[in-house]
């Protein structure tokens, strides 16, 4: 039987803008099973925040060592600006549990429009 969506309110039909993000795990286990791992994705568009704003990362997967993680349901935090009104966003959190572990992870997003 097919899973039921939640209906999800759009506060705007108007788009906004996203940010592209990349990055590496900390380090997780010890031993010869000791690792990281990379990801890349995109995040959801601009969420109002008091007088900023953040966005949501739904999903993202990393890469693959015997297994992989998710980045699931992360919010990056309120926008930093970098000059000619480019900004971007830091991100903290830790990947699902995976093989008996997470990875902890932050990175900055990188800038809105790069090439506007």
């Amino acid at each position: 039987m097919p899973r039921k969506l939640k209906r999800v309110r759009k506060t705007s039909t108007r788009q906004t803008h996203v940010h592209e993000f990349t990055g590496s795990t900390k380090l997780a286990e010890q031993g010869a099973e000791r690792h990281n791992h990379r990801f890349a994705g995109v995040t959801g568009q601009v969420i109002p925040c008091g007088k900023s704003h953040i966005h949501e990362i739904d999903l993202s997967r990393t890469d693959f060592f015997d297994h992989f993680h998710k980045l699931k349901r992360i919010r990056t935090g309120r926008a930093i600006p970098v000059g000619n009104g480019k900004h971007v966003h830091f991100v903290k959190g830790n990947t699902t549990l995976v093989d008996g572990h997470v990875h902890p992870f932050n990175f900055a997003t990188l800038i809105q429009k790069p090439l506007v």
